[in-house]
């Protein structure tokens, strides 16, 4: 008589994803305010309810008050990203292909991951002012950090028999770079670039909140100023939708840069 054997799973199999699987935490978070709110037990004064965030929302849109606070909120994090990543892969190359650049640019990156950033705040007003400079600045120097140390991981790490088929091709230090120091970097790069994608929302919602007169971070000080739980939680909801879409669009031009990965396998 034989017995029935378990179906075991390949290693390395998963299930398909359910469709809006993640937001099903969320929804739970937001029944459960909901509900809170509703019945009493969340004080208006500690939290305002879904409902009236909902309502303040859509008052914020229809004087466009919102809107306004919210391009330049986009302005400043899209220049302070642009220049970070565009530095922090600058200095990855320069570190990660060559040791007179490791030796003068690693110590330096690794002495600003080591500084937090928000600290850096009071001098940065006394060096820049209290202009947009100084936003700009903050977010950059948060998300150059990644993208170097992610990058020079990857370009340390590639294996040394692509640089030995380089020699024997005799490719030239730019074909180098361009066919197998950058694609070989890539996968370390994109995991920087989300990760400072995330840290530029949350260097500029406190330069915001510390120093400004404008943008998402300004609205929600003044909100605090007067007591407005209502405005604070919008301000913090656009923050949030702002990094979960950002973060989503960095790994859909992930999924396409790196589509050769997935050929390859």
């Amino acid at each position: 008589m034989t017995t029935a054997q378990p179906r075991i799973r390949a290693v390395g199999h998963r299930p398909p994803r359910l469709p809006f699987a993640r937001a099903v935490g969320p929804l739970l978070l937001l029944a459960a305010w909901w509900s809170a709110s509703g019945t009493g037990l969340l004080d208006p004064q500690t939290l305002a309810s879904p409902a009236d965030v909902l309502r303040t929302a859509l008052d914020l849109l229809g004087t466009g008050e919102l809107q306004r606070h919210l391009l330049i909120s986009l302005q400043r994090a899209a220049l302070g990203l642009a220049f970070g990543v565009a530095i922090g892969l600058a200095l990855a190359l320069a570190a990660g292909l060559s040791r007179i650049g490791e030796a003068l640019f690693d110590g330096t990156v690794q002495l600003v991951r080591s500084l937090p950033i928000l600290a850096l705040v009071p001098l940065a007003i006394l060096w820049f002012g209290i202009g947009e400079e100084v936003k700009v600045i903050l977010v950059a120097l948060g998300t150059l950090v990644p993208v170097y140390l992610n990058t020079h991981a990857a370009l340390t790490g590639l294996d040394v028999r692509y640089a030995e088929l380089a020699q024997t091709l005799d490719l030239s230090r730019g074909q180098f770079l361009r066919r197998i120091a950058l694609p070989g970097a890539a996968p370390g790069f994109f995991t920087g670039l989300r990760l400072s994608v995330t840290i530029s929302w949350l260097v500029l919602v406190v330069s915001e909140q510390i120093n400004a007169s404008s943008g998402i971070g300004y609205l929600m000080t003044q909100a605090r100023t007067f007591g407005r739980t209502d405005v604070i939680v919008v301000g913090l909801v656009v923050y949030g939708l702002l990094g979960l879409l950002s973060d989503t669009l960095v790994r859909l031009l992930e999924r396409k840069v790196l589509a050769w990965r997935r050929t390859l396998s």
